[in-house]
């Protein structure tokens, strides 16, 4: 758990250029702190103590503005700037190295049980409001802009901006 917390602070030193210090990452920076809760809220997750799992969960949705499901896969080095307003869903699963900005979404389209989430390569860099809806997988090295609706596959390295929205 210590080098995951040490490589996150490092993440978030290399990702955001207004970060001044180790410290300052890690007593105010509310995207850190919503993985490392996640990563707790995960474990009791898969180690079926769902009901903890959740009420961990929502009052870390309370301190940080951040909701993740504890169902939720999260990959390393995963770092959310400007973290108010996101939302990832249950069988959401996020790759390594990737960024996302404030307000993004990884949603669901239907109430079918299984997989219902988006499935997020390594690399990838989500715009803030960006809403990536349904079982749908962006590629590695992808990036999303900002407020772009995806709900159909995204090609790995490929880039959409605003301009190029995906209709339901």
């Amino acid at each position: 758990m210590a080098l995951h917390i040490r490589e996150d602070i490092d993440t978030a030193l290399a990702r955001d250029p207004a970060a001044r210090s180790r410290l300052e990452i890690l007593l105010a920076y509310p995207g850190i702190h919503a993985v490392w809760a996640h990563r707790m809220a995960h474990w009791l997750w898969i180690h079926d103590f769902k009901l903890i799992a959740r009420v961990w969960s929502n009052f870390t949705r309370t301190a940080t503005g951040i909701e993740i499901h504890p169902g939720a896969t999260i990959g390393r080095r995963f770092f959310i700037d400007h973290g108010m307003g996101v939302v990832i869903g249950e069988t959401a699963i996020i790759g390594n190295d990737v960024l996302m900005y404030h307000d993004v979404t990884l949603g669901a389209r239907s109430y079918k049980k299984g997989k219902r989430h988006p499935t997020i390569g390594d690399g990838v860099i989500l715009g803030a409001g960006a809403r990536v809806i349904g079982d749908v997988t962006v590629g590695n090295g992808a990036v999303i802009g900002a407020n772009v609706l995806i709900t159909k596959d995204v090609a790995e390295r490929a880039t959409l901006d605003t301009a190029e929205f995906f209709v339901i």
